[in-house]
């Protein structure tokens, strides 16, 4: 295990030049921005799983950047069978969402809603799930809070539904497949530790006991 963290640590540093240190935004035109984001994650960004939709409220600004980013450039949904991820890559290239500055005061704009829990729905052995997490602890933190130097999103208070499609998705090469994408690539051997649903849905079990 000390290994797996050291190599991590390790190929973390070396990606820090794909991520921004910090996004500074405009809010109050970041507003204007989000209502083409409504439809699908709701007012106050809490997500709607019904339209496969996560939840944005809570998550880190530079993520939201960095993954919007990846849907614009083709890095992430254009994989085969990923439809909701090719709906997302098309709302993404809007002419009012190009350019980095838009991204930032769009991620601003998200950054003023009130993070709040959403409801569980996975079940699992929470027990389990935490051995399984310390895998996950070198880039997500021990806390599910992130890490923005191994490019590691915020995991707690997360959709649980939507962290099962995400570690699915990375097992069928449906993320992480594109060279642009350094940290997708760098979760896809990761996410090979996650044997089978059983375990997935334990270590999602646990990650609903971080919030």
């Amino acid at each position: 295990m000390a290994r797996w963290v050291l190599q991590l640590v390790v190929l973390g540093a070396g990606i820090l030049g794909g991520y921004s240190s910090a996004v500074a935004g405009d809010a109050e035109a970041g507003k204007s921005l989000y209502p083409v984001c409504t439809a699908c994650h709701g007012p106050t960004g809490l997500g709607n799983q019904a339209m496969n939709a996560p939840k944005l409220a809570g998550q880190e600004p530079w993520y939201i950047v960095k993954q919007m980013q990846l849907f614009q450039n083709g890095a992430r949904g254009t994989a085969p069978g990923d439809m909701h991820g090719m709906q997302m890559a098309m709302m993404s290239k809007g002419p009012q969402l190009a350019g980095e500055e838009a991204l930032q005061n769009l991620a601003a704009y998200i950054g003023t809603f009130q993070d709040a829990d959403v409801p569980e729905t996975v079940s699992g052995d929470v027990a389990a799930g935490k051995t399984l997490y310390t895998t996950c602890a070198a880039c997500h933190g021990p806390a599910g809070q992130g890490v923005e130097a191994m490019a590691g999103p915020k995991l707690a208070g997360q959709s649980d539904w939507y962290l099962v499609n995400q570690l699915n998705k990375f097992k069928q090469g449906q993320r992480g497949y594109h060279n642009m994408d350094h940290g997708g690539r760098q979760m896809r051997p990761m996410v090979a530790t996650l044997v089978d649903d059983k375990a997935i849905n334990d270590v999602v079990a646990y990650i609903n006991a971080l919030k």
